[in-house]
C-alpha cells in the first residue's frame, strides 16, 4: 500500500525518534481505514516518541492525545513544537493499566500502534477503552505478531534464542478471535499489514540500539514468521 506522506518526511528525523518498526508508516496504512476528518480528537495510545502523532496530526488535522508511560511528555512537547504542531499534539504520561483520565465518550477514534500487545492481550482491555470512544467511533491497532502458520507449541530453531514469551507475538487469527467476543465492538478489518517488510527495514537502520539488537533476529526470521497485524473495530 503506497503511504505517501511517511515517504516523503524527514527521513533522519524518523530513524532518529523510531522505537519499533516505523510507527509513522505503519499509521498512514492503518488509518487508510478509519474516516479521520479535520477537529476530530483521536487518542494515541503508546504514542512512543511521537512520530505517529505527528502523521495523525499533520495529514488529517485531527487534536491528537499522546500518550505515553516511557517517553517524558516534556521531551515530546519539545519534539512536536519543532514541528510547529504545539497547538495540535497534548502530550501526556499514562499507564492505562492504571486508569485513563478521559470522559466517556470523548475520543472519535483510538489507536495504538505496536504498544497495544504489551497491555491488551486480554479480554478487559478492549470494552474499557471502548468507553472512550464516541458511538459509531473506531479503535485501530498494529500490532507485531506471527503468521498463521507459525509452530507456537514448536519454535523454530534458529528462533529460539531470541524467542520470549512476552514478546506477545500472536497470529492475526488470535486478535480476531479476541475481539470478536466484544459486543459492543463491530470488528471490520483484521489483515496482515503491507508495510510490515519495510518497516521493519527501516528499524533496523536506526541508531536507536534496540535497533541493532534485533537486526541478527530479523536476519534469522528472513520473512518467514512474522507479521504486523492490523484490527480496526466501530463502537456499536
Amino acid at each position: 500500500m503506497h503511504t505517501p506522506f511517511t515517504d516523503n518526511y524527514d527521513k533522519q528525523f524518523l530513524l532518529d525518534t523510531m522505537m519499533g518498526p516505523n510507527a509513522m508508516r505503519i499509521t498512514e496504512e492503518l488509518t487508510t481505514f478509519i474516516p479521520l476528518t479535520k477537529g476530530m480528537r483521536v487518542l494515541d495510545l503508546g504514542c512512543g516518541m511521537g512520530i505517529s502523532s505527528i502523521l495523525l496530526a499533520e495529514k488529517y488535522g485531527v487534536t491528537v492525545y499522546a500518550a505515553d508511560l516511557w517517553v517524558s511528555p516534556t521531551d515530546n512537547h519539545l519534539r512536536f513544537s519543532s514541528q510547529g504542531l504545539s497547538d495540535k499534539i497534548i502530550p501526556l504520561s499514562v499507564d492505562v493499566t492504571k486508569g485513563l483520565p478521559f470522559a466517556q465518550g470523548y475520543f472519535d477514534a483510538v489507536i495504538s500502534i505496536d504498544a497495544y500487545h504489551y497491555f491488551g492481550c486480554n479480554e478487559d482491555m478492549l470494552p474499557y477503552l471502548l468507553q472512550f470512544v464516541k458511538k459509531n467511533g473506531h479503535i485501530g491497532i498494529a500490532v507485531c505478531g506471527v503468521q498463521d502458520t507459525f509452530p507456537q507449541d514448536s519454535i523454530p530453531e534458529e528462533m529460539q534464542q531470541y524467542w520470549q514469551p512476552d514478546m506477545n507475538f500472536y497470529p492475526p487469527s488470535w486478535w480476531r478471535a479476541l475481539w470478536s467476543r466484544e459486543p459492543n465492538l463491530c470488528l471490520q478489518h483484521c489483515r496482515a499489514m503491507d508495510c510490515e517488510r519495510q518497516a521493519w527495514s527501516e528499524w533496523l537502520q536506526s541508531p536507536n540500539p534496540y535497533a541493532q539488537r534485533d537486526i541478527p533476529m530479523m536476519e534469522a526470521e528472513g520473512g518467514k514468521y512474522f507479521s504486523l497485524t492490523q484490527l480496526i473495530g466501530q463502537k456499536a
